[in-house]
């Protein structure tokens, strides 16, 4: 583990550069989860994720000779944004190594602090491998975004900030990537703490850690597939694999419907904009994951905001379909004066909100004199739906419908 010590030097040396974010209880969760629940909100940090405090801290502890060489990171995006910031602070220069398909939200946010980004490899390992080697080539200084002492305890910082507003927690929520915030916070936990339960949390599509603490060794994924991009990481470092193994009660994962549920969540009722692996705390509490009872006191990290808006708007719509609060329909008309007049009647009458509409009589599966109308509708629930398309086929109507999934 790292020494508390350590992260309270850390904390010492990102003070004034970092926020301490808020760390409030949400009502809105604890009813729906019927338990007391506490949000650290590091989706507000500066760089809009937690990454921050650990990047700062190892390059605050270079020597002037390291710094003035630059320094390079691979990163899907937090990471990146936390070193860019941390080297603009230094008036350094600093290389990004980023996935190809990394959002552009975090591309362009790291590019504005002034980092050069190279797009390189289909994963966070790829881009580290070539971020390794291109370091070696142009004498930078490599900053790890988790497998690094200074780094983890910066990320440490996080659980100090917790206690001094709540001390009397009794589970703490931690998202798992490399595994850099869970050794970092667990390291200050169990130091000040030593009853407290500690859960990590993966995405299912990137569980390589999941897999690595119940057999108790390093399991790489051949793969990973997540909309958790965060938190998207295929091998296991064995160092932070060791702190997890020494600190953590145990590691559970959330897949990705339960990753947008949780994020629909937290953006509709807590009015608070998360990204995939900010999330995965608050989707293993909502779907109760690990054990808990009316009287648990659970904390868990909303360790980033940086969601690409193109993935937050398939959330939306997606959630939206699945409660029953829009339904989208393909319905076959007599292609003559008045059909669709009729139709949107009979849609006024029972008061479903035309959202979208479509009108197509060139298709080649249609009949000749038939078009199809695409049209998405608000509604107000199962019930609601249930009643559109019966009145439907009361009415005559042939129609498909995207179903809820």
């Amino acid at each position: 583990m790292i020494l508390l010590e350590e992260i309270v030097k850390a904390r010492e040396a990102i003070k004034g550069v970092t926020n301490e974010t808020p760390f409030t209880y949400a009502p809105l969760l604890s009813h729906y989860c019927d338990t007391s629940i506490y949000l650290k909100k590091e989706n507000l940090q500066l760089t809009g994720a937690y990454k921050l405090r650990g990047a700062y801290n190892k390059i605050a502890s270079l020597t002037k000779e390291e710094r003035m060489r630059g320094v390079i990171a691979a990163s899907a995006g937090n990471h990146a944004q936390g070193v860019a910031y941390s080297a603009k602070k230094f008036a350094i220069p600093a290389t990004i190594i980023m996935p190809e398909a990394t959002p552009l939200l975090k591309v362009l946010s790291t590019k504005s602090l002034g980092a050069e980004v190279i797009l390189h490899g289909e994963n966070y390992d790829e881009a580290y491998a070539y971020a390794l080697s291109y370091a070696d080539d142009h004498q930078l200084t490599f900053i790890h975004p988790f497998a690094d002492d200074k780094v983890i305890a910066g990320q440490g910082s996080v659980a100090l900030e917790m206690l001094d507003q709540v001390d009397d927690i009794d589970t703490v929520v931690i998202p798992i990537g490399g595994g850099g915030l869970i050794s970092g916070m667990s390291s200050a936990l169990k130091a000040l703490k030593p009853n407290i339960r500690i859960i990590g949390v993966v995405a299912s599509g990137a569980d390589a850690m999941l897999q690595s603490f119940k057999a108790k060794k390093a399991i790489d994924s051949v793969s990973v597939r997540t909309i958790a991009d965060g938190i998207a990481v295929r091998d296991v470092n064995v160092k932070n694999l060791s702190y997890i193994l020494e600190l953590v009660d145990d590691i559970v994962s959330v897949d990705d419907e339960e990753i947008a549920n949780a994020i629909l969540f937290l953006l509709e009722k807590q009015k608070l904009v998360v990204e995939g692996g900010g999330a995965v705390g608050v989707a293993a509490i909502m779907h109760q994951k690990f054990d808990y009872d009316q009287n648990s006191k659970i904390a868990t990290v909303l360790s980033g905001g940086n969601i690409d808006v193109s993935m937050l708007s398939i959330i939306i719509e997606k959630g939206l379909i699945k409660a029953y609060r829009k339904m989208k329909l393909i319905i076959t008309l007599i292609d003559k004066p008045g059909a669709l007049m009729d139709l949107t009647d009979i849609l006024r009458e029972l008061n479903a909100n035309i959202m979208q509409i479509g009108y197509d009589r060139t298709s080649t599966s249609l009949s000749y004199g038939d078009a199809n109308v695409t049209i998405a509708l608000e509604t107000k629930g199962d019930e609601h739906q249930e009643s559109i398309r019966k009145r439907l086929l009361k009415e005559g109507y042939h129609f498909s419908e995207e179903m809820r999934g």
